[in-house]
């Protein structure tokens, strides 16, 4: 990190440290939103003191960041389309970067300041389809290739499904303790506690539950939505010093034959399949070996750009023996059958077992290019900590006491807290970005309705409305930004 400013100029340097600004607020505001829901439950029963809770969140976040891998924040990163990947360099790239974090930030700020559990997430999705939208318009390209719609599906889908399930499993587990132990005291409030035991602390076994399951939504919250940050810091990376951030320079040996043995059996794979793909990669006009004068990722040219991925790396054993141009080339090229080998995994053509074939190519063939240097895991880590500590009594409220019509009972606290660690941590598994905002909330609000006491509409309401306007929003908010900054800087 020390050399990262190394050999730029002024204004270079202070684009790429007003770039990171703006990433880690996000993250940092991020702590206000969605961090914060990890222990508004353990704070609001009472299971820990507050300045505890958000010290441990903050420590299971910097867990949860750097053993979450990187899955989440390329799928962040793949919804912007690849000609954008690709050319990610180009100034109007870099006005993109600037308005989608701009957007995320106000929005955020704004659904905070009035106590609203508001999706990051959201707001983060909603401002990369915006500027990808925008982009497109301004171009005058068609928007069905503004950006990767197929990851957009699959990420809406996820943000989509995450709170129903979280609603109707914590709901169903809560339903569960109420049958077995009616009579437990797990299902008083912490005000009835007080009240009628004089106790101000839940009992031990439900307090040692709500304490591990705050820490496990900790945890499973720094795997999903640090990635989030990690995935955009990457972008600005490689955006602003390419020569640097485009491969990984500390990509060993092996790696890098992984990476030339992945496109050697990728042309083998074509080749195999040439019945089934001719038509799409245009496979009867020849192979071929010529590119164009100008790089471009189209189906058509997949075997000319396999002959000079390979032409590239021949040879090379250390990425640091390519000049910075040749390494931004090799990334396109990479991207750009990664890309390609995405769409010919969905034709109908291909057996079964090739697509599995292909999904595991995929994988070696981009190891040198989804990466994240370890200081920028810790930064975004520290960003999301120190967010929580700061933020955190507003959200708190929300949850604890405005969804329902009575306070939140002990059993209630750890139905959704259990859920939402679930829930969240197989979203991981998936690599899916979901809200652990909408989940824990949803969750909440399904415990409420099997407790029998109902819910807070207007709560529920607003944060419904915050569920519904955050997407169309930050849309809007990171496409106006984006054409304004066009206008003026590009």
């Amino acid at each position: 990190m020390l050399d990262l400013f190394s050999g730029l100029s002024l204004g270079i340097g202070l684009s790429l440290a007003l770039a990171l600004f703006f990433v880690l607020a996000f993250e940092f505001i991020n702590g206000f939103h969605d961090t914060a829901n990890a222990v508004a439950t353990v704070i609001y029963t009472k299971a820990m003191p507050p300045n505890l809770a958000v010290m441990l969140s903050g420590l299971f976040n910097f867990a949860g960041v750097i053993a979450g891998g990187l899955g989440v924040a390329y799928a962040i990163v793949h919804l912007l389309p690849v000609d954008l990947l690709i050319n990610v360099n180009s100034t109007q790239g870099l006005a993109m970067v600037f308005s989608l974090l701009a957007a995320a930030i106000l929005w955020n700020l704004g659904t905070w300041y009035f106590g609203l559990p508001a999706s990051s997430s959201h707001t983060l999705i909603g401002s990369i389809l915006g500027v990808g939208l925008m982009n497109a318009i301004m171009l005058g390209t068609p928007l069905t290739t503004s950006i990767n719609w197929q990851k957009a599906i699959d990420i809406g889908l996820a943000l989509l499904v995450s709170p129903l399930v979280g609603f109707a499993i914590a709901g169903l587990l809560l339903w569960t303790l109420k049958r077995k132990w009616p009579l437990a005291k797990m299902h008083k409030t912490p005000d009835t506690r007080r009240e009628v035991s004089g106790k101000k602390h839940p009992p031990f076994w439900n307090r040692l539950v709500l304490v591990l399951s705050a820490m496990g939504v900790s945890y499973a919250h720094g795997s999903n939505d640090g990635q989030k940050g990690i995935g955009l810091i990457m972008l600005v990376l490689i955006g602003i010093v390419p020569g640097k951030f485009v491969l990984d320079l500390d990509s060993t040996t092996y790696q890098i034959e992984r990476t030339r043995d992945a496109t050697v059996h990728l042309q083998q794979f074509y080749e195999r399949n040439g019945a089934a793909l001719s038509d799409y990669l245009s496979l009867h006009k020849g192979n071929g070996s010529e590119m164009p004068a100008k790089f471009r990722c189209e189906a058509s040219l997949t075997m000319p750009t396999i002959s000079a991925l390979l032409k590239s790396v021949e040879g090379i054993k250390n990425y640091n023996e390519l000049t910075p141009d040749s390494r931004t080339q090799v990334r396109r090229y990479l991207l750009c059958l990664d890309d390609t080998a995405k769409k010919v995994a969905k034709l109908p053509a291909l057996p079964a077992q090739e697509r599995k074939d292909l999904e595991n190519l995929r994988k070696d063939l981009t190891a040198t290019t989804e990466y994240a240097p370890f200081w920028v895991i810790v930064a975004v880590a520290l960003a999301l900590g120190l967010g929580t500590m700061v933020g955190w009594k507003r959200v708190v409220q929300t949850v604890g006491e405005k969804i329902g019509k009575q306070g939140m009972t002990y059993a209630q606290g750890m139905s959704a807290q259990i859920t939402a660690t679930a829930a969240i941590g197989m979203a991981n598994v998936f690599g899916l970005p979901v809200s652990t905002t909408h989940v824990l909330s949803s969750g909440v609000a399904g415990t409420m309705v099997a407790n029998g006491t109902g819910v807070q509409f207007a709560t529920v309401k607003k944060i419904l409305l915050a569920w519904v306007l955050t997407l169309p929003a930050a849309m809007g908010l990171s496409a106006g930004l984006f054409w304004l900054s066009v206008k003026i800087f590009v």
